[in-house]
């Protein structure tokens, strides 16, 4: 989920609440807070805090709700993990710490150290284009050993890694196994994958829920139909930007349009100027006359 944001220090609540209603509307199965898509890295720990409340107050315990903890410093990370636990989250997702470097072993140390003292299960987030550091294939059993250790998040993109993940853990179905890009979550569920964290749920939550039952159900032909439509969104709006980028710009820009919540997004990025707004507009048109847009 996104974070809406009226500016770097004002949650946009009213805008909370339209999307999480929207997501629930939407038949989406969970709700995860303050990962990359929801700009955790960027947000004071007193924006965070709000964010985590106000999605539980609002979720009201009809959906799941996990929160991204990841931190440099392990103390922060447990005290977001307590306020988690208050708050009435079911989950913790966390990342290596991207700071300092870390070899596997003191990887496995810092993770075995955090699962036992998070008062909330804990998934592992590998996202090494971010922290420098990728949790190995045999990092990943290990932990996975662990009883409040109960899976992985990987945005890393690479498939071999992730069915290398899933072929090794294939005997521990308890082990959830999430893919982060939402455009290999249909070939991910296909090879046994539990599902996908997905940005774009934001906008068409209803789309990515069809989508994840299509590959569930080894519906190849819907598959390819839907999947089609992802990366139109990922195409219209992830690289609407001038400098070719732009994935967290171009998808608030679009909650923007789309009446759901504010545009704003963090510093140290940047608002999409009018040039690159109005193109989100533009191809906003695509997905309304495919009844996407109600």
């Amino acid at each position: 989920m996104v974070t809406p944001l009226l500016d770097d220090d004002q949650v946009d609540k009213q805008g909370l609440e339209r999307l999480v209603e929207h997501l629930i509307k939407g038949r989406v199965h969970g709700i995860f807070v303050l990962g990359t898509t929801g700009e955790a890295p960027s947000l004071s720990y007193t924006v965070r805090q709000e964010v985590i409340q106000l999605t539980c107050n609002q979720s009201n315990g009809r959906l799941p709700v996990v929160v991204g903890i990841t931190d440099c410093a392990p103390s922060e990370s447990l005290k977001l993990a307590e306020w988690a636990a208050q708050s009435g989250a079911s989950a913790v997702v966390a990342a290596p710490p991207y700071y300092f470097g870390m070899d596997q072993a003191e990887l496995v140390s810092y993770y075995q150290k955090l699962a036992d003292r998070s008062p909330l299960p804990v998934y592992l987030y590998n996202m090494p284009s971010h922290t420098k550091i990728n949790i190995s294939l045999q990092t990943v059993q290990i932990l996975a050993q662990h009883p409040n250790i109960i899976g992985l998040k990987d945005s890393s993109g690479n498939a071999v890694y992730f069915n290398a993940v899933l072929h090794a853990l294939k005997e521990d179905p308890s082990f959830g196994i999430l893919v982060g890009p939402e455009e290999m979550m249909a070939s991910a569920v296909l090879m046994g994958g539990h599902g996908g964290v997905n940005g774009g749920a934001n906008m068409f939550p209803s789309l990515y829920v069809d989508l994840y039952h299509a590959a569930l159900n080894k519906d190849c032909d819907k598959v390819a139909e839907l999947q089609g439509y992802i990366m139109e969104i990922s195409r219209r709006i992830y690289c609407a930007g001038n400098n070719g980028g732009g994935y967290l710009q171009g998808l608030k820009a679009a909650l923007a349009f789309l009446g759901i919540c504010s545009g704003h997004v963090a510093s140290p990025l940047r608002n999409f100027n009018d040039e690159e707004t109005t193109r989100i507009k533009e191809h906003l048109c695509y997905f309304k006359e495919r009844n996407f847009v109600g």
